[in-house]
Formats: structure tokens, C-alpha cells, sequence
């Protein structure tokens, strides 16, 4: 398994590496990951608990490592984090059900031709 805590340490210092390198990205990153905050029509733990359902559909380490301490500081429990996942798994599935709607139409198509 992944040393979490070792892997964001190293994770945070590359990029902030990209930051000195580009520190327009690194504003524009900084915003766009601010601007929820500012409606507040979400608590700080219910867009942790979305951070780390978007975290694993988009299958990113450095998402889940940062966001799963977040959540967990924000007061998430372990069972409010596995709730979340559970939505991620199913809209994979609800994904990949789309897509074979898609596959099956492509059939048709090529099938008609």
C-alpha cells in the first residue's frame, strides 16, 4: 500500500516546484479550488466527501491523499467516506452502462450498412 502521508509530502513539494515554474497555473488552480467555499451552500465536509467521490472516478492519488485528510479534518467519518465511494462506484457503472448503449448503437449502425 501507498504511504499516504509521505507520498503528499512529496506530492505538495512538486508542485510547488510547478508553481515557482508557472505560477499563473498555480493562481488559477488556487482559485478554481477556492470558489466553492465562497457561495457556501456546502459544508467544508460535504465537498471533501465529493472531492473524494470525483478523486476516484478520475483515479487520482494525489486527489485522494489530499482530500481524503481534508475530509477526515472537516470531520468526515469513515462511514460518511465509504457512503461517497459507494457513489462513485455506482456512477462508474452508470458510466460504463452509457457507454454500452453507445457500443450497441455503433452495432446498429455498422450493421445497417
Amino acid at each position: 500500500m501507498l504511504d499516504w502521508q509521505n507520498y503528499r509530502k512529496k506530492l505538495m513539494g512538486r508542485i510547488g516546484e510547478v508553481g515557482k515554474l508557472s505560477p499563473d497555473t498555480l493562481a488559477g488552480y488556487q482559485t478554481l479550488s477556492k470558489a466553492g467555499q465562497k457561495t457556501g451552500q456546502l459544508s467544508a465536509k460535504t465537498r471533501e466527501l465529493i472531492a473524494l467521490a470525483v478523486a476516484v472516478t478520475r483515479q487520482c492519488d494525489g486527489c485522494i491523499t489530499v482530500h481524503t485528510a481534508e475530509a477526515l479534518k472537516q470531520g468526515a467519518s469513515r462511514e460518511e467516506i465509504a457512503e461517497a465511494l459507494g457513489v462513485a462506484v455506482a456512477l462508474n457503472a452508470g458510466a460504463a452502462m452509457v457507454y454500452s448503449a453507445r457500443v450497441m448503437d455503433a452495432v446498429a449502425a455498422y450493421s445497417a450498412a
